[in-house]
């Protein structure tokens, strides 16, 4: 085939045949600077892969704008027109920049050698970086997993737990053996950083990784090895919605849905981390329908606004595995009784501030494996207490909201040591007032993350008790409160990974903390007393 008969398949076809001479130069006797050159070649081929299918997109983006404009025109509307216009010119320049793919022949990052790829950190949202995939080493990893990763954009940030969510919902990963379906996701997670599929987000030495992009040129590679793979596209029937701001069932934006059934993924809420996207309903009565969705495993109505109320119905949802109603901030009641949805493993109620109370039957979910956002309030507005989920045999991950009007029994907080499968624990309190925080806390002995947020206190050494089983390196995480000493009286308190945020009354340097976790590897401190912000490693 001519190079010229077909640009999609121009490198492709070059590629193979410079495989070909390669294999046949090295018949003739091996010379390693010639070879060398090969293959400098070849990885120059590789980066350009996927330009021309780039550009194609890029082009039809472009044609799209220009068309909008054209229809702008003919409406002959000035004063729209005029209120319009830099942002027109804008999106046509930004779309005509984006034209040639500038990243392409990017040298700010280090290729490895060709025996093997590289991981690369993406700084900042919009800077690009080459990533080979290692696709020798994916043959492992769920192709599944690889194949759902193509309904997000490319480049787009992801938060690692959102993705993990979805995949757990989709059934990708199930508890197997000693292993939850949650640290199954982990292990996919880790092994898709380390085959570079994915590289890390953000800069920094932190050791951990919370949010992950898919880099373009990776991007490319993996929509081949699916296409290759005769993997089933998860996304093919997907919807996009592109604005910035839409509201659920508003008919302005070009098209309505009407009906939807034999869902077992339904990804009503926002995926994306800027909470620029804003996702609002119209009227809350299209939740009541959710109930004939017998097949649900997995909803999300993560940060969607003006939901005041989830409807009795959803109880009726049985299989479902995962309810996601993060930063729903207008949520202001669940629904009494939650205990016949026998299936749940993941119930996330985190920034939902309105709400004020707990429903019947949370301690009857036996396979609840992550709890977010419990809120402790009155008896009669939080029936279930903490002690209650010893019962919880499967809990690993707990978030914990204690209200202004909280009324704590004793040895409450204690019982949290029985929770042997417990390793993520989360505090927070909405009041200040020091006899909210007056409670002896003791620790499950398999914690590897302990996060209190507003602390009342001054210091916590009354506060944490009983720490001696705690001999697994740990994370402690502290925001906000009024936390002025670090100085704690056990020595058996492993902490690798410290970070402490917004402590006004702190006093510490990097030299105390190191003489009060001897342990320590990493440390993050912002906005700390007189720290600003600041990184020890």
């Amino acid at each position: 085939m001519s190079i010229r008969t077909n640009k999609m398949k121009a490198v492709p076809v070059l590629l193979k045949q410079l495989m070909t001479t390669r294999s046949k130069f090295n018949e003739r006797g091996r010379d390693e600077s010639f070879d060398g050159k090969l293959e400098m070649l070849r990885l120059d081929l590789n980066k350009i892969k996927d330009v021309f299918v780039r550009v194609k997109k890029n082009e039809e983006e472009l044609l799209d704008i220009l068309a909008e404009v054209h229809a702008h025109l003919c409406k002959l509307d000035c004063r729209k027109l005029g209120e319009d216009m830099n942002g027109i010119c804008k999106r046509i320049r930004d779309s005509a920049h984006k034209l040639l793919p500038m990243d392409a022949f990017d040298d700010s990052s280090k290729e490895e050698d060709h025996k093997g790829g590289q991981s690369q950190q993406l700084q900042q949202p919009h800077q690009k970086s080459w990533t080979r995939v290692d696709y020798e080493g994916l043959k492992n990893v769920p192709k599944e997993c690889l194949s759902s990763l193509l309904i997000f954009p490319e480049n787009a940030v992801i938060r690692k737990s959102n993705a993990i969510n979805l995949w757990i919902g989709e059934g990708l990963v199930i508890d197997i053996e000693n292993r939850t379906a949650r640290e199954w996701g982990e292990h996919v997670i880790h092994d898709l950083l380390k085959y570079n599929v994915i590289v890390r987000y953000g800069k920094g030495k932190d050791p951990l990784i919370n949010k992950f992009q898919i880099p373009p040129s990776a991007y490319g590679q993996l929509e081949s090895l699916v296409s290759k793979e005769n993997v089933e596209d998860p996304g093919q029937d997907r919807l996009e919605l592109a604005q910035k701001k839409v509201t659920l069932g508003d008919l302005h934006f070009g098209y309505s849905i009407r009906t939807v059934f034999n869902v077992e993924v339904l990804q009503l809420g926002r995926w994306k981390d800027s909470p620029v996207h804003h996702i609002e309903v119209g009227s809350e009565d299209f939740l009541e329908e959710l109930r004939n969705l017998t097949q649900l495993k997995y909803l999300s109505l993560r940060g969607i606004s003006r939901i005041f109320k989830l409807p009795s119905s959803i109880v009726e949802l049985e299989r479902l595995l995962v309810l996601d109603l993060k930063a729903c901030h207008n949520l202001e009641t669940l629904p009494n009784d939650i205990s016949s949805m026998k299936s749940l493993t993941h119930l996330i109620l985190s920034q939902c501030y309105l709400l004020e109370g707990m429903p019947n039957g949370i301690e009857k979910l036996k396979n609840l494996q992550v709890l977010k956002g419990f809120v402790i309030s009155t008896p009669e507005k939080t029936p279930c207490r903490i002690s209650d989920f010893v019962n919880l045999k499967k809990l690993t991950r707990l978030s914990i909201h204690i209200g202004s009007q909280a009324v704590i029994k004793d040895k409450d907080f204690e019982s949290l040591s029985q929770i042997f499968t417990l390793d993520h624990l989360k505090i927070s309190w909405s009041g200040s007032d020091p006899r909210y925080g007056n409670f002896q806390l003791s620790l499950p002995q398999n914690l590897r993350k302990l996060h209190l947020e507003c602390f009342p206190g001054k210091s916590f050494r009354e506060f944490l008790y009983d720490m001696r089983y705690l001999w697994k390196n740990m994370e402690l995480k502290i925001t906000g409160g009024k936390l002025a000493s670090m100085e704690v009286d056990f020595e058996w308190w492993h902490v690798n990974i410290l970070r402490l945020k917004y402590l006004k009354h702190l006093k510490v340097d990097i030299d105390d903390l190191k003489s009060f976790f001897p342990g320590l590897k990493y440390a993050e401190i912002k906005q700390v007393s007189e720290h600003i912000e600041h990184e020890w490693t």
